[in-house]
């Protein structure tokens, strides 16, 4: 891709989420799909009267379809919020979502070995308006056996932000890792994508360009309870000052 076809994705962006954006992510967990969706539909709630700018609806916990009736849910509440999916188990389903409301979608990786390159480049150009989020070098994926300089060329071209993670979910984001995408990426879109806390916060959205949150706004770092608002207020406190 050319600098000018990059320089459109990273505007497309910012102009959805402005700058240092948090994104929460909503794990679908509880007990029964009544519970799972209640509980989503509360934590956004939390999300949205405690500033953070969008959040991830995933199948984590839940079948894909609990996905879309949480968003069908959420439209009927008229969040502010931005939201967007992440279909682990078919994220090229997750374009459907725009016509739940939703403005983004989460690829856990964009890198060669975990596309169908063709489906994707066509799910791109039939939804021109949905923003991409999508890994490179992500906790839990294979190596692409690529340099790190192609995989961040093949990501430029193919999604709206990078996101990268450290080992696992919850584990900090190695300070250094960010640097050096960002060194390569220059002004195109980071986004820590795991292990953002109250004692890491500053330092690293001085180098990236936003997160995404899960573990930290939970008691204990445990995905499994339901979101804290204190934690989530605490978080953004910091966020507000960096901005």
């Amino acid at each position: 891709m050319n600098l000018q076809g990059i320089m459109e994705l990273e505007a497309k962006f910012n102009r959805l989420f402005g700058s240092k954006p948090i994104i929460g992510m909503i794990h679908l967990a509880g007990d029964n799909k009544e519970e799972k969706i209640q509980r989503a539909l509360e934590e956004l709630s939390i999300y949205e009267q405690e500033g953070v700018d969008g959040a991830i609806i995933e199948d984590y916990y839940g079948p894909a379809e609990y996905i879309y009736e949480t968003l069908k849910e959420a439209q009927k509440q008229n969040y502010k919020i931005i939201l967007g999916v992440n279909n682990l188990r078919n994220p090229y389903a997750g374009f459907y979502s725009k016509n739940l409301g939703a403005k983004f979608v989460q690829f856990d990786s964009v890198q060669s070995n975990h596309l169908d390159i063709q489906v994707y480049e066509d799910m791109k150009k039939q939804n021109p308006e949905m923003a991409i989020l999508g890994g490179i070098r992500f906790k839990y994926t294979t190596s692409s056996e690529n340099s790190l300089e192609k995989d961040l060329e093949d990501g430029m071209s193919r999604c709206d932000a990078i996101v990268t993670t450290g080992e696992g979910t919850g584990i900090e984001t190695p300070t250094e890792k960010l640097r050096i995408f960002k060194s390569y990426l220059r002004n195109f879109p980071l986004i820590v994508g795991a292990g953002l806390n109250t004692k890491n916060a500053s330092e690293q959205l001085q180098i990236a360009d936003g997160a995404i949150v899960g573990s930290s706004f939970k008691p204990a770092k445990n995905i499994r309870l339901p979101v804290d608002k204190y934690l989530v207020r605490e978080l953004m406190d910091i966020v507000k000052e960096i901005r």
